[in-house]
């Protein structure tokens, strides 16, 4: 079935009201200043819309007239370059490639983790806190090196890292002893208004903002 008549002619967003992936397109959008209609879904009931959309089912799903895109890491770079203010990769080809690849690491090895304690057992729940613990901890050089994640700039790495930084306390996944510098990044990735807007009203109560 086609889009219907609203979604030929808006950019709309499907998007759970409380998931990492679907908060990392949201804060990418919110980063662009850009106007969009957001239908929040249900991923266990989704709409009838999305199942003729989407083969996979799947959230987030990004419509634009007859594009149809789903996979995070797909619909953010779609973005950045269909709304290249402010540009959210840096130019030359090597930092972009080591971008990409921390994204990748994220989807795959951290994303797991978080989905683990929000849906597993206790058991799977207790050792996906510890498993994402050590990532953090393994990880906080590479919050030192730069003011933004990998970057001198804020990037679609940011995007992707913040959700996960922002869902630490909810998640019951304390810093390491030395993770000041995280506690630093998230604290300015927090303050900057595009982060705000970027929240579902579930997502707000996860923890508080920063003053």
């Amino acid at each position: 079935m086609a889009a219907s008549p609203r979604m030929r002619n808006a950019l709309t967003l499907f998007s759970s009201a409380d998931d990492v992936l679907c908060h990392r397109v949201r804060l990418v959008l919110a980063a662009k200043g850009v106007t969009y209609d957001l239908i929040t879904v249900d991923p266990k009931d989704p709409p009838e819309d999305l199942l003729d959309l989407n083969p996979y089912h799947s959230v987030p799903t990004l419509v634009e007239r007859d594009l149809v895109l789903y996979a995070s890491s797909v619909v953010t770079e779609y973005l950045d370059e269909r709304y290249p203010h402010p540009p959210l990769m840096p130019v030359d080809p090597l930092s972009r490639a080591r971008l990409r690849l921390a994204m990748l690491r994220l989807e795959h090895d951290w994303v797991p983790e978080v989905r683990m304690i929000q849906t597993g057992t206790k058991a799977q729940a207790d050792a996906a806190r510890k498993r994402l613990k050590d990532l953090l901890t393994a990880s906080v050089p590479l919050f030192k090196a730069y003011k933004f994640f990998l970057n001198p700039e804020m990037s679609l790495a940011d995007c992707a890292m913040a959700p996960i930084i922002w869902r630490l306390e909810a998640l019951g996944v304390p810093l390491p002893k030395d993770g000041k510098a995280i506690d630093d990044y998230g604290s300015r990735i927090f303050r900057n208004p595009g982060f705000t807007r970027s929240l579902t009203p579930q997502e707000r109560h996860l923890r508080e903002l920063p003053a």
